[in-house]
């Protein structure tokens, strides 16, 4: 995975995140958007994150993916 320091990714535009309203989930590239999917599933679990949420990184990192 592309190593994504703190200053490259507050540089990030929000359309690169899976939530872009808190900017959470950055799927700039098709490894971080495998990680964002994992990452997610883990957050439903813990319940950290919405099942709804949860989707929205799903469908966001499917297109990164090109899986949709």
């Amino acid at each position: 995975m592309a190593k994504l320091t703190t200053k490259d990714r507050k540089e990030l535009p929000k359309k690169d995140f899976a939530l872009p309203e808190d900017k959470r989930f950055p799927i700039d590239d098709k490894a971080h958007a495998r990680n964002a999917k994992a990452r997610s599933a883990q957050s439903v679990k813990a319940g950290n994150l919405s099942k709804a949420d949860k989707k929205k990184v799903d469908a966001k990192a499917d297109k990164v993916l090109g899986k949709s």
